[in-house]
């Protein structure tokens, strides 16, 4: 293993570049082969120029001498005779501890001989060798010594060697010659001159590698450039290479393929290496290559390494399958791309992080000083270089060696340049990964450098969506390539080197012009480019974040190509020059949170904007007007901004596509014409006291309008005739997404306005003052999701539209009248499908309407699978008494319920489920955020995962109907678990109820279950007592939920009526 040199005493590990003393070291009991097998085989392995050592002194005292110590450290492989009489000499013993130490240390070779002994015998220490070892506990008061020499000669024992049994001595010593030939023979790589830090790598792949398993794997070793990828890989070939029948390192992949028939010389010099005869190996074409390395290697065991591969067609013609090779067979791959292990889908992947402060350190210093530690004049100096370097090996190693031998003043000198100007032979290798980019992708890149490291990258995302660059994708491909991260906060990550590298691309766009770059992010750059007056053609991309002190957006006439332009949190920004309104190329602008903004363009004229965000300028109160077509524009957003007026010329913003108003507490109403934007599919506008109001003047023209308005009934009054209404064009036709979230609606016609949407699928109408949810709502045909959460006011939801899939309407205290809960409910009735969730959570009043209809489905006739989807939440503490499985649990996180068989599921209609959640005391509050909680199915191993549902933090039920047909037509059992990952709330009771076909609709049955079905219910938590469970029907026409409203049914007990546990 490649590691530490003489440089450092402090490593354990040797590098295979040093010279070794000795090819081999002979360790053997003198009177037992000093002149017959020993001598024979040293000869052999002299006559064929093997340099080895044999200690031809008679051993006498107790230790062993320095020299000879020194002989083993310095000895490349270790050949053990173990004799009859081996274990007898303290000597040997010894000696056979430091071999084994320099087998882990310094990845020493270890061949044991059994001459003449069974390798059991060495083993389990029997015969001469537990003799020996009696005498030696005998002799010595030392257990622990004893104790280590026994464990060691077990482990060498262990070891793959040579046993001569019966055969020819001769040809015994011809073979063990042939193997110290076959690995002395093997050219060992150069690692790195000071390669520390890398032994914890090399032992976490080398328990990935599992040697001594006879599979075939595939490992990758996965980093950024300069992470030391390739050294460790080296390392780990030096090291393990000789347990395998051939090997071979294939390096710079990335670049032999680039050149002409770079894959095919691949092929060509791996078959070289594994097979040895280059002549019969010419394979002509890459497809005949795959055929060949097939054929001739899928029986040999061989360690492959394939370093820096960036393209999955250099896997797929060097190492297409694990069944290209024999059993016992290890690959390695390198490479900077996740994508690509991914794809090829290989065993284990280990990820290259830094080095930490103290290894780092030790590096650079080593380079630097020649010392582990920095002469103590340039300690300071020498923390700011490995700062800088950021733990990455190539870095330090770089840096150290440049800055060797140079003065105090030169450090400094040479610290402050790479403030700017990066070292270039850093950047040539962290730039290979960005030149594997695509435009988009280098785009992205360029722009985190500059301008948004350490951003939230939700915020990231939008930003560089508004330009078009795709970044959910790019973004992907950046971390894939290892080229950044995102953090356990959410924010994006870069490392230092790597953030350098991209500001350099940037620079060298124009070295001695700023101007004539692409993007900016220097302020000093900045302020020159917006000083000067200068034209600066190139410039596309400026950035301001956090700027305390910038008051002004001046003239930008003098930057025609700009395209990009954000500000965030630039406080003391008041004015932005009109000149901004009017430029031609700008595509995205920004303002996020520049709170004393007054002052704005007063007209916009921007043919190519497709991005504008005022949100958070708390000081803006007018929007401009807009003086031509801005087809282009896609998104607007101006949330908790004071502007009192949206102009009519909103109309000329023909492309948008999103707008988001929320929070403008000034701005009392939208323009008509907003409703004739054609491409609208977002449209946020909470908080609005009135909708759409015209100016008197006009009011009479909108009366003529093809378009009905959404205003105010007090100035513009709307027919409400439905054949007049139906005979309109629908506004916004595009509509996907509409929050009307603490609007006032109920002096609105909305609902009469918005007759009709056939693209609408979500309306959120929350916290908003609505009485009564009008039937013409049904007309919304597009509708999926319906919110009104916290409409204080509401009473009525009469109707729903056909394709309805989920209505929220979660602390409507008011709520009385809604039918569809019945429908549902009873099965039999409801005409919608689709719909699968309804929230009730705090709606106290429904209470009286729900317990007459959540109906035992056993008792319903007809067909019930497309009733038997989806739940329902509503407030109270019981589980419907027709429940056959209950089960009470004291404030649990969890529940979980098993049913033993066989159960025939042919038989089950489907299943349903019911909990019984409350809030934990201590924890939970009024304002606490609801919680979520999940179920899931398990019968013989398969698992089924019911939709995570939300619940407030108060007592509530949960019902929930569900098939069961991802399961076998027989189960030996069902269990269902509760349970809630965020522990906010607990579990108070759970209930379980198969729904069976055969089940007949009559006053009294016992179970769905046979008799012979028992029930077995474990709580989750074992500490938990007091634990009762009852399985029961009831015969009612009624079923209790609530004992504090409902009425008790009658009931008559079965042979499982009630079970304490």
């Amino acid at each position: 293993m490649a590691l530490q040199g003489a440089a450092s005493s402090s490593s354990s590990f040797f590098s295979f570049t040093d010279r070794w003393a000795y090819d081999v070291f002979l360790s053997f009991r003198g009177e037992d082969t000093r002149n017959n097998f020993t001598a024979h085989l040293y000869d052999a392995l002299d006559r064929k120029g093997i340099n080895t050592y044999i200690d031809y002194e008679l051993r006498r005292g107790k230790e062993i001498s320095q020299a000879l110590l020194k002989a083993i450290e310095e000895s490349r492989i270790a050949i053990i005779i173990l004799s009859q009489n081996y274990a007898s000499s303290t000597w040997c013993l010894d000696e056979l501890m430091k071999i084994l130490d320099c087998n882990k240390t310094r990845q020493q070779i270890i061949l044991p001989v059994f001459y003449n002994v069974d390798p059991s015998e060495v083993r389990h220490q029997r015969k001469s060798f537990g003799e020996a070892f009696a005498k030696h506990q005998h002799r010595f008061n030392d257990d622990m010594k004893v104790r280590r020499w026994k464990e060691t000669l077990e482990e060498v024992a262990n070891l793959s060697g040579f046993h001569l049994g019966n055969r020819n001595e001769s040809e015994f010593i011809n073979e063990i010659v042939e193997e110290v030939l076959r690995i002395v023979n093997r050219i060992y790589l150069s690692v790195a001159k000071y390669p520390v830090g890398i032994e914890s790598h090399i032992k976490d792949i080398n328990l990935l590698l599992s040697i001594g398993m006879n599979d075939i794997r595939m490992i990758g070793i996965l980093g950024v450039g300069g992470i030391g990828k390739t050294t460790i890989a080296k390392a780990i070939y030096n090291s393990i290479a000789y347990q395998f029948e051939a090997s071979c390192f294939l390096a710079n992949i990335r670049e032999t393929s680039n050149r002409e028939g770079g894959l095919m010389h691949l092929q060509e010099t791996l078959l070289y290496e594994i097979l040895g005869d280059s002549k019969n190996f010419k394979v002509g074409s890459v497809d005949r290559g795959i055929n060949v390395i097939k054929h001739r290697l899928c029986s040999k065991k061989i360690l492959l390494i394939l370093d820096d591969v960036d393209k999955l067609v250099q896997l797929e013609t060097l190492a297409g399958d694990h069944d290209w090779f024999g059993l016992g067979s290890r690959i390695i791959i390198t490479t900077r791309d996740q994508n690509l292990l991914t794809s090829h889908e290989v065993d284990s992947t280990y990820m290259m992080n830094e080095l930490d402060h103290d290894k780092a350190l030790q590096l650079f210093s080593l380079h630097a000083f020649k010392r582990e530690k920095p002469i103590d004049d340039f300690a300071e100096l020498t923390e700011d270089a490995v700062r800088y370097a950021g733990g990455l090996p190539l870095a330090l190693t770089v840096l150290g060696s440049d800055l060797k031998g140079r003065s105090i003043h030169q450090w400094k000198s040479a610290l402050d340049k790479l403030k700017r100007i990066p070292n270039k032979d850093i950047q040539m290798i962290l730039r290979t990964s960005y030149d594997g980019l695509d435009d988009n992708e280098k785009d992205i890149f360029l722009d985190i450098a500059c301008f948004f490291k350490t951003k939230d990258v939700d915020y990231v995302i939008k930003v560089l969506d508004s330009c078009r660059f795709f970044p959910d994708d790019g973004i992907q491909r950046l971390m894939d390539k290892c080229l950044m991260s995102v953090d356990e906060s959410g924010k994006l990550w870069m490392h230092d080197l790597l953030q350098d590298m991209g500001r350099e691309i940037v620079r060298q766009e124009s070295p001695k012009e700023p101007g004539k770059r692409s993007r900016l992010w220097f302020h000093e750059d900045v302020r020159s480019v917006l000083e000067e007056n200068t034209n600066f053609q190139n410039l596309k991309f400026m950035s301001f974040y956090d700027c305390k002190f910038l008051t002004k957006i001046p003239d930008i006439s003098r930057i025609p190509n700009l395209e990009e332009l954000y500000l965030r949190n630039c406080e003391s920004l008041i004015e932005v020059h009109d000149s901004v309104g009017s430029h031609d190329h700008l595509t995205s602008l920004s303002f996020f949170g520049c709170s004393s903004l007054k002052s704005f363009p007063r007209s916009l004229r921007m043919r190519s904007l497709e991005s504008l965000v005022l949100e958070d300028c708390s000081s803006l109160q007018s929007f401009p007007d807009i003086e031509c077509q801005m087809e282009c524009l896609r998104f607007i957003k101006f949330d908790q901004a004071p502007i009192k007026e949206l102009p009519s010329s909103i109309g000329y913003l023909t492309g948008l596509q999103d707008v988001y108003i929320k929070g403008c507490k000034n701005l009392i109403h939208l323009p008509t014409n907003i409703l004739e934007l054609q491409h609208l599919r977002n449209l946020c506008v909470e908080n609005f006291s009135e909708l759409v109001k015209l100016p008197k003047k006009e009011k009479e023209k909108e009366k003529r309008c093809s378009t009905p308005c959404v205003m105010s009934t007090e100035e513009c009054e709307i027919s409400s005739n439905e054949e007049l209404l139906s005979r309109l064009p629908p506004p916004l036709p595009a509509l996907e997404y509409l929050n009307l979230c603490d609007c006032v609606l109920s002096k609105s016609d909305f609902f009469t306005a918005f007759n009709f949407s056939s693209t609408l699928e979500t309306l959120e109408l929350s916290r908003s003052d609505i009485v009564i949810l009008p039937a013409s709502i049904k007309r919304f045909v597009g509708l999926r999701c319906l919110m009104l959460l916290d409409c204080k006011q509401l009473e009525q939801i009469l109707e729903l539209p056909p394709n309805i899939e989920e209505v929220f309407a979660s602390g409507c205290i008011s709520l009385e009248t809604f039918p569809e809960v019945s429908k549902k409910f009873e099965f039999n009735t409801s005409t919608l499908p689709s719909l699968h969730w309804i929230d009730l959570s705090a709606c106290n009043k429904m209470l009286v309407n729900i317990r007459n209809h959540v109906t035992n489905p056993s008792l319903v006739e007809g067909q019930l699978e497309e009733a038997l989807l989806g739940g329902i939440i509503f407030p109270g503490n019981r589980i419907p008494d027709w429940f056959s499985h209950r089960k009470e649990v004291s404030n649990s996180e969890s529940c979980e319920i098993q049913i033993n068989g066989p159960l025939y599921l042919d038989q089950i209609k489907g299943i349903a489920l019911c909990a019984v959640i409350g809030p934990i005391i201590g924890i939970t509050q009024p304002d606490t955020p609801p919680a979520d909680i999940s179920a899931k199915i398990i019968g013989n191993g398969v698992e089924r995962f019911l939709r995570e549902r939300t619940i407030p933090s108060m007592d509530h039920v949960w019902l929930e109907y569900s098939m069961l047909e991802s399961f076998n037509q027989k189960e030996n059992s069902l269990r269902v678990e509760f349970y809630c990952e965020s522990k906010m709330v607990f579990f108070k009771s759970c209930g379980l109820h198969l729904i069976n076909k055969l089940e007949e609709n009559v006053q009294v049955h016992p179970s769905v279950l046979p008799n012979s079905v028992d029930v077995e219910i474990e709580d989750s938590v074992a500490s938990m007592a007091g634990i009762q469970v009852t399985k029961r029907l009831r015969d009612g026409d009624d079923y209790s939920l609530e004992s504090n409203w409902y009425p008790q049914q009658k009931s008559v007990k079965s042979t499982h009526d009630a079970a304490d546990l």
